[in-house]
């Protein structure tokens, strides 16, 4: 048929079919193929007879989980004292298969592949492939197909294949693959692009003697595009059997969108892509079988070229993608964020620091403005406080490090022309002018005073003192109408900076917040942290062993009363 140029039509899914017909609800049973070979053979008889009606001239054996069906203590309806041996139902299914062909008077035009499946992974299951040959002795099948593998390991995958050739068997090898690399039953995509991997594997399975190359049990969306690309690297007869539906829970959902005509419109495109045998996996019935037959009936393998995604571009369909937007029209992704580098000995942006950015970037804070950044680090705050088109920015840290840091990552990012910077201690700071937006993530650590003092932050006991000492000073440094911004963390309690606002003449309310795990940093401390907890209202959530602090965003204003 091969030499005819007559295309070679595979049966479906024989497990989904049995399943469909005779798999009892609430069965879950594994291997499934192997305990309906015992249980229901009437049914797999009836399935194989089905597939054969329709027109296929391949049946497989329902044996796909062979390999590993020599690890189950059992193959019966689950009780350990009725075992049925591996070999057993190996050689049922065979027989079954036969049985359906003989019956239909199709001996001389249809072939019986005996089906493997799960991948060979273990010395274990290449014994299991090396004793097939006892089996095929007494009821030998007309090829061996090596079907649903994923992962190609150099050596293990031909080292397999091999030891199948020497059985003097034809053997047919079939993967799970598409353009991306291993693709899954729902589409997933299991890697990234592997460039010729697969065509490089097809090229040695044609030097070794591999009858055919196919792909199965993979969605019919993502078989587009695979033999034509296939058929650069090897003059293999090429196949294709996807799936219809898929696998939820224990059981295989149908596809009732896909219909006969559906599947046979689709079996001819596979066609004039070069495709030379065609059928189903998972899903797909006698009625998907039957339509593609007859859709089938005289077509040559063709050397189309569809129009197919480019593996480079991951999932992204073909042609200009707009990007994601927020309200504003600002494009999100990706995230625009500033082009920040952290100098060695600098703070790191945590997580408080990421959520003051946050705000500031989707709402465009600073613009017009004249800023102030307080503890600025590396100057994350500042550089979009700039970027957001303020009319300056004034970044303020302890650490001078932090403040070249600073101002290096605002020429980095085309604003240092209105970013300035300053060392100074915030206790000992006394600012000469106001600001219309100033933005503070400070450092907020309950300590214990009995453990000696550590760098330029002095022992503090309720972890407060920055913030205390910055609300202190936000009516000298606000100018009318002006807003801060100030990340708290719960560790820290609200009361008190809520008496400490209202003492200031200041209000205040969440405009964000976020979970901040303790990490390296608090976990020393948590012993002062939990004491610190049971002497005010700070807290922090618990999931187990994991602690969790909530970062606040608080938006400070004038109390206008």
């Amino acid at each position: 048929m091969l030499a005819a140029s007559e295309c070679i039509v595979l049966d479906g899914g024989v497990a989904t079919e049995i399943e469909r017909r005779a798999l009892p609800e609430g069965v879950n049973l594994y291997p499934r193929d192997m305990w309906a070979v015992k249980n229901r053979p009437q049914a797999v008889l009836e399935a194989h007879r089905a597939y054969l009606d329709a027109g296929a001239t391949v049946m497989s054996t329902d044996t796909w989980s062979v390999l590993s069906a020599p690890t189950v203590d059992t193959v019966s309806t689950g009780s350990k004292q009725d075992p049925y041996h591996w070999m057993d139902a190996a050689r049922r299914g065979i027989q079954l298969a036969r049985r359906a062909v003989a019956e239909r008077g199709k001996e001389s035009d249809c072939a019986v592949a005996f089906a493997i499946s799960e991948e060979i992974d273990s010395a274990d299951r290449r014994l299991t492939v090396d004793l097939l040959g006892h089996i095929f002795e007494d009821d030998p099948p007309d090829l061996i197909l090596l079907e649903t593998l994923t992962l190609i390991r150099d050596p293990d995958t031909f080292d397999v294949v091999e030891l199948l050739l020497e059985s003097g068997y034809p053997v047919w090898v079939s993967f799970r693959r598409c353009r991306h690399g291993v693709c899954g039953v729902h589409g997933q995509h299991w890697g990234p692009p592997e460039g010729d991997l697969f065509g490089r594997a097809a090229v040695r399975f044609e030097q070794m003697g591999v009858g055919a190359l196919l792909i199965n049990c993979l969605p019919i969306e993502h078989v587009p595009g695979m033999v034509s690309w296939l058929r650069d690297f090897t003059d293999l007869p090429l196949g294709v059997y996807p799936n219809l539906g898929h696998l939820s829970g224990d059981r295989w959902h149908f596809d009732d969108a896909t219909t006969p005509d559906d599947f046979a419109e689709l079996a001819v495109a596979w066609r004039s892509e070069g495709a030379q045998l065609i059928g189903g996996c998972c899903g797909v019935m006698p009625e998907h079988i039957a339509a593609a037959f007859g859709a089938l009936q005289g077509t040559t393998p063709g050397r189309q070229r569809p129009i197919s995604r480019d593996p480079e571009q991951g999932d992204s369909p073909p042609g200009n993608v707009e990007p994601w937007s927020d309200a504003r029209g600002q494009a999100m992704s990706p995230l625009p964020f500033p082009d920040i580098q952290i100098e060695r000995g600098v703070f790191v942006p945590t997580e408080g620091s990421f959520l003051a950015w946050k705000t500031l970037f989707k709402d465009d804070v600073g613009r017009d403005n004249r800023c102030l950044d307080v503890g600025c680090g590396c100057g994350i705050l500042s550089v979009q406080l700039a970027l957001n088109h303020a009319l300056s920015v004034h970044a303020i840290d302890i650490d001078q490090r932090a403040v070249t840091n600073a101002l290096a990552n605002a020429f980095r990012n085309g604003v240092s022309d209105r970013v300035t910077g300053e060392a100074v201690d915030l206790y000992h700071w006394h600012p000469n002018e106001h600001y219309d937006v100033v933005v503070a993530s400070l450092f907020q650590m309950p300590v214990d005073p009995y453990e000696e003092p550590a760098g330029h932050r002095p022992l503090d006991y309720w972890g407060r003192n920055l913030i205390d000492h910055f609300i202190r000073m936000l009516p000298k440094l606000l100018a009318p109408g002006g807003v801060a911004y100030l990340m708290q963390l719960s560790i820290v309690g609200q009361h008190e900076t809520t008496r400490l606002l209202a003492e200031n003449g200041l209000t205040a309310e969440v405009v964000d917040f976020s979970f901040f795990p303790f990490g390296k940093a608090f976990e020393p401390n948590r012993g002062q942290i939990c004491r610190v907890e049971e002497l005010s209202d700070a807290y922090h959530l618990q999931f187990n062993d994991s602690d969790v602090m909530v970062a606040y965003l608080l938006e400070i204003r004038r109390d206008n009363g």
